[in-house]
Formats: structure tokens, sequence, C-alpha cells
């Protein structure tokens, strides 16, 4: 596959990558699998398995597995590059304007539009999901488990994957024959020159005496490394540090930054990429922020490429060893009950404006039904109308939706 085949396929997915992972997800499978067969289903469903268990946006790398599946590591730079991108450069641009008139709403109208046409692409994704990954009667169960126990109860996603996995390699029956296993050098070459060039910034923050970007860098750093299950599992974690611990931000400052980044292009992580330009721009002025921004958008996404470039190459590997084939299997299975989980929990956040805990021992949330939004309702029907009915293409209708989604804030 050439460069600018690459850039074109990669580049529209970046440019249509909303509503977070679940529809990311769905996108990928529409774009690879479904309308070009550049990846096997076999191929997507194992690598969709291997990114869910490491930490960063699963999204993201799965991205960047398909681009080194067809291009090496090339094109995986490629293919990772290019899913991240276009939402960095428009938080960019959001952060930005946000500093300069703090008033969205417009914007916001608009993206409301495209978060309702995300529903039912996701719908459809889960759909075409529910015969392709889950055709035996156990997977089934396993992808309710995975749904139930993250909807009604919360448990933690590696709790989730790692039963999944113990579950599949102890009820393994039948013989295949294992794969001959890579050198390990595949594995440790990019460790060692990724953990390289992902340390570069932050050694020269201290080497230049940059304590704010220093502290950046190792903030975000950290949260790349134990970001497990997406952004949504250290989403509490990281308002708390930035408004409580380190003071760079308000709490209304987090929740418009929560707010914009989900409505974006791109993994909901670029959030920290928000959040560093605001607190730059709070204790240094504009040079810092757009620093701070590069900072966290680096020790963020940098750490995605070495895992990938570090572990594709075994996937194959892991996938002919019988009992870890076995565990891969199960967890893809527990992987389309997440994917519904989140795509039921995105549906919520896009109908309701307030949600409240349900009553012990569950812990999801249920919607304050006098916080219904009429407009996102109407704008999900016009979705299903032009998606399932008319089977307009994908990019008109977010076109058409977004202008939808201004109209009617207008109107209202």
């Amino acid at each position: 596959m050439t460069d600018k085949e690459m850039v074109r396929v990669f580049g529209r997915i970046g440019c249509l990558s909303f509503g977070g992972p679940a529809a990311q997800i769905a996108l990928m499978q529409k774009e690879l699998v479904d309308d070009r067969p550049l990846l096997s289903q076999s191929d997507f469903l194992k690598a969709l398995s291997f990114c869910m268990v490491l930490p960063g946006p699963e999204a993201m790398q799965l991205a960047t597995y398909a681009g080194w599946k067809l291009n090496g590591i090339r094109g995986g730079l490629l293919a990772g590059g290019l899913f991240v991108l276009p939402g960095a450069c428009i938080i960019a641009i959001l952060a930005a304007a946000y500093a300069t008139f703090g008033d969205l709403s417009l914007v916001q109208a608009a993206f409301l539009g495209i978060k309702a046409a995300v529903i039912v692409i996701v719908v459809q994704a889960i759909l075409r999901l529910l015969t392709k990954a889950l055709g035996r009667f156990e997977h089934r169960i396993i992808a309710a488990f995975a749904f139930l126990a993250l909807f009604l109860f919360n448990l933690p996603f590696p709790f989730i994957i790692i039963i999944a996995a113990v579950y599949g390699a102890m009820t393994y029956s039948g013989v295949i024959m294992p794969a001959q296993r890579p050198p390990w050098k595949h594995a440790v070459t990019p460790m060692i020159l990724g953990g390289a060039i992902w340390a570069a910034p932050l050694m020269l923050a201290w080497v230049t005496g940059s304590v704010f970007l220093l502290a950046v860098g190792l903030f975000f750093s950290k949260l790349a490394v134990v970001t497990f299950g997406g952004a949504y599992a250290v989403l509490a974690y990281m308002t708390q540090s930035l408004v409580s611990d380190f003071g760079w931000l308000t709490t209304a400052e987090m929740i418009d930054a929560l707010g914009l980044a989900e409505t974006t292009p791109g993994p909901l992580i670029l959030v920290t990429e928000f959040t560093a330009i605001i607190a730059g721009l709070h204790i240094g002025g504009w040079g810092l922020a757009l620093l701070a921004g590069v900072m966290a958008l680096w020790v963020t996404f940098v750490p995605c490429f070495i895992w990938i470039f570090a572990g594709a190459p075994l996937i194959d590997w892991l996938d002919s060893a019988p009992r870890l084939r076995a565990a891969l299997i199960a967890i893809t299975a527990a992987v389309v009950g997440v994917i519904a989980n989140l795509s039921v929990w995105f549906a919520l956040h896009v109908w309701f404006a307030d949600l409240t805990p349900a009553a012990e021992p569950f812990s999801t949330l249920i919607p304050v039904w006098a916080s219904f939004d009429i407009s996102a309702a109407a704008l999900t029907l016009l979705a299903i109308m032009l998606l399932m009915w008319r089977k307009i293409p994908l990019l008109p209708t977010l076109a058409l939706m977004a202008a939808f989604g201004m109209i009617l804030s207008i109107w209202a």
C-alpha cells in the first residue's frame, strides 16, 4: 500500500473518528474490513483484543497496528499519527477559542448533531460484531458478563479482561500447532529506542530548568502507562490532580475540557492536550501554553507506538499458541460487551443532561428524566433516517447532522 493511499484511508478515519472508542472501532471495522478489505476480520479482532489489554487509547493503537500490518513501522507511524493529528489540531484551536471567548455553545451544538449520528454508527457496528465475533453461545455469555459487570457494577476493566482470558485458557480443548516465536529483538529494540524518544522532551525540560513543562511531562507520562480501559478509567484521577493537587485548572474549566474533548475526532485522552494548553496559558502565556500542549501530546501518544511496534510481531505467535489463542478469543468476546457498555454510556450522556448514581449494590448511572434533551433525541431519529433508511454516506451525514444541530440550537 502506497503512502498516498495510507494518507487517504487513515486520514479519513482520523477526521471522522468522533464519539470515543466504541464509535472509532466501529468506523475502522467499516473502513478497513467491510468497505476496503485491507484487514481480514480475524486479523482485526485479534488486534482489537491485543490493544484492549494495553495501556492507552485502544482505538489509536488499533489504527497503528493496522498501518503496521499494511506497511511496517512506516505505515504504523502514518496510521497512528493521522488518527491523532486531526483531533489534536481541532483541540488546539478550540482551546485558543475557549481561552479567548469562553462561550463555544454554537460549536457544541454542531457536535451534538454529530454525536447523535455516532450513536447510530455504533449500534450498526455492534450488530455486525454480534455475528462475527460471537459465533459460539459461550462467547455471547462472556460478552453479556462483561457488559453487565461494567454497566451495573463498574468493575475494573483489567479485572474483566483477566477473568475472560483465564476462562478462555482454562476451558480450551483441542490441538493447535504453535508457530515459531519471533526473535525477542523484535520487541526489545522498539522498547529501547521508543523509550529514549519518549524521554527526550522530559530530559530537555529538565536540562533547561522548565519546572512546569517537566511536571506536565511527568504527570501525563504516568497517565499514559496506567490508562487501562481507555480514558474514562482515569478521568476522575486526572480531574482531582489537575484541579486540587496542582491547581492548574478550575473545576469549571475541567468540565468544559471534557465536554469539548468528547465532541472532537480522535481519542478522548486528547483532553490532556487541552488541559495542558489552558494550564500553560494561566502560568506563562501563549508560548508556554503551546509547549505544554505539545509535551502532553508527546508523552501521551509516543508510548502507544512503542507498545504496538514491540508487541505486534508477537500477535500471530500468541494467536497460534493454543491456550493463549483461546484466551484472546475470550477477550475478543468480552470486548464486544465493553463496546456495548461504552455505547450505552455515550448515548445516555447525549440524551440526558443529568445522571444520578443508582442505589447500592449497583454502580450504574440512572438518567434524570427531567433532564431529557428533546433536541438530542430528535437528532438521533434524524440520524437513523439518514444512515439506516436513506443510507446516505457517512461524511455527508455528519455534515448534515452538524448543520441541523446548529439550526436547532439557534431555533431553540
